[in-house]
């Protein structure tokens, strides 16, 4: 049997989403009731400058893969992405960001920039700061043991409002700025420039320790889940069994309710989180999410009256965010248990504050984590031999001064030594230096060129995770076919998990249709720039 009980992130908010509303009933004995703080509002009030021109549709189909995606078209199961692709431009291979999880993914998408810059970490992550675990949703069995109510305050609001940082706008912000409108329909990362009230259902708000509302500033036309919806329909399709309208079917009616009116803005930004959970439970060939996501795609192609006319009076963007490789399928081996690894050593435990005696935390982000030194006396040094004896880990990564110290499970004292600015240029027009053992990395110089191997911008992305937050930590990835375990961490045993560096984990497609604009480089984090420039244009 299987024993895939893990999400990724959109789904694993959807799980936050799911306790905390149930506590609502449990508590207030009453159903949660839908904000509609999102609704549209009258013309009068709100004429979109898209009218007359192109509306941008982006889509993010989580965990969306060339290979199940081409064998789902070929299959008859995926008519409405096929349609798109025959009638515009498909890329097969575009970079992920890193960690690959949905909340850091979907940062970069909005941003333009990597961790380093917008300081998401990853789905789990330490606050040095505060001195907390941070969790933006994870598995039934974390959820088990740490503070929902606080999990629900940073997955709903302190992603968008504190901790996603104000020194990058995210293109809502930039729209907003120009003039422009934009829409957010169900996607995590949603921070823009109008303010409202998103509203805590008065059970939860009358007995814990929540606000009745929290203030935030989002996109004009704004939905997310149960809190805010613009298609009055909606309201109906939040309950539990619905993931409390995290879901496909809500992202699409809440699209398909702008079309129908007339009211797409200039770019629509909508979130499709099915197909990450099939793939967990099922393997990275599962075809059944994609035909799901297909079929909402189909609702909103259909409000236009006919696919021709969706083609004709709008641009198409659909893209993955992460991949996923396959986890294995026998008991014993399939999982790295972190915390033998580090046995000698006082672990902060889930269910209880970090204590003063504490000397490591570890944040399992599936198959990448965050191993923090919080004690003042504990030498990252150590923890890096102490990981370095299990084969199974992949990379191995500390900052050191202004550089990154890169190695590996079983490497010994072979290191990669790099930092940026240099002599060496790769791919993307990034320059490195670089010393020791390029090969770690599977990185091959051509005179001062360099060429990435299976970790596609790996010196970027890995410098990104690394400068992510403060702290003293060390990254660690697995290979492929394994999952890191942290104390209660899901597991996807014969299904499928992401979050390393690795290609398997990193490389999603793009289907492109109204426009003959490109990205400067096939990566997520090239895509809002490109995306404005597309606006600009139409």
């Amino acid at each position: 049997m299987r024993a895939a009980n893990g999400m990724g992130s959109g789904p694993r908010i959807a799980v936050i989403l799911t306790i905390g509303l149930t506590l609502i009933m449990s508590l207030g004995g009453c159903h949660p009731k839908s904000e509609t703080n999102g609704v549209v509002r009258p013309q009068s009030e709100f004429k979109s400058k898209a009218v007359g021109n192109k509306p941008i549709v982006v889509i993010i189909i989580d965990s969306l893969m060339d290979k199940p995606l081409q064998e789902a078209m070929k299959q008859g199961r995926a008519p409405a992405l096929k349609y798109l692709v025959d009638h515009g431009r498909y890329t097969p291979e575009v970079v992920s960001s890193f960690p690959t999880m949905s909340v850091t993914i979907d940062s970069t998408l909005l941003t333009g920039v990597y961790a380093d810059k917008h300081h998401v970490p990853g789905l789990v992550w330490y606050s040095d700061g505060e001195r907390r675990m941070v969790f933006y949703g994870n598995g039934p069995k974390e959820a088990l043991k740490i503070d929902q109510l606080q999990v629900l305050t940073d997955s709903v609001y302190q992603m968008n409002q504190v901790q996603l940082s104000k020194r990058v706008k995210t293109i809502h912000e930039e729209l907003a700025d120009a003039g422009k409108h934009s829409a957010s329909i169900n996607a995590i990362i949603y921070r823009g420039r109008t303010q409202r009230d998103l509203r805590v259902p008065r059970a939860m708000a009358n007995t814990s320790r929540l606000p009745d509302h929290y203030k935030i500033t989002a996109p004009e036309l704004f939905s997310l889940a149960a809190f805010a919806h613009l298609n009055p329909d909606n309201s109906l399709h939040t309950a539990l069994w619905e993931k409390y309208g995290m879901n496909d079917k809500f992202t699409a009616r809440d699209i398909a309710f702008l079309v129908k009116h007339g009211k797409l803005p200039e770019v629509t930004i909508g979130y499709f989180p099915g197909n990450d959970s099939v793939h967990h439970r099922k393997g990275s060939n599962a075809l059944k999410g994609i035909e799901r996501a297909d079929r909402a795609l189909q609702h909103v192609l259909g409000a236009f009256g006919s696919w021709d006319e969706a083609v004709s009076n709008a641009t198409w963007i659909i893209l993955g965010d992460s991949a996923q490789s396959d986890v294995l399928g026998d008991r014993d081996e399939f999982k790295v248990e972190l915390l033998p690894l580090l046995n000698g050593y006082r672990i902060a435990k889930l269910g209880r504050p970090v204590g003063q005696d504490d000397q490591v935390v570890v944040a399992a982000n599936e198959r990448m984590a965050y191993i923090y030194a919080i004690s003042p006396d504990l030498k990252l040094s150590e923890l890096v031999k102490k990981l370095q004896a299990e084969d199974k880990l992949d990379i191995i990564a500390v900052k050191q001064d202004h550089s990154v110290l890169l190695t590996g499970g079983g490497k010994g004292n072979n290191v990669l030594t790099y930092r940026p600015g240099g002599p060496f240029l790769d791919e993307y027009g990034q320059k490195w230096s670089l010393s020791g053992a390029p090969d770690l990395a599977d990185i091959s110089l051509h005179g001062h060129r360099i060429n990435y191997g299976q970790y596609p911008d790996v010196l970027a992305r890995l410098y990104g995770a690394l400068h992510s937050h403060e702290g003293r930590f060390v990254v660690v990835t697995v290979k492929p076919g394994y999952e890191l375990a942290g104390e209660s961490s899901p597991a996807h045993r014969g299904g499928g998990a992401h979050g390393s560096l690795h290609e398997a984990d990193s490389i999603v497609p793009l289907i492109v249709t109204g426009t003959d604009l490109q990205p400067k480089h096939p990566r997520i984090v090239d895509l809002k720039n490109w995306i404005l420039r597309v606006a600009d244009r139409d």
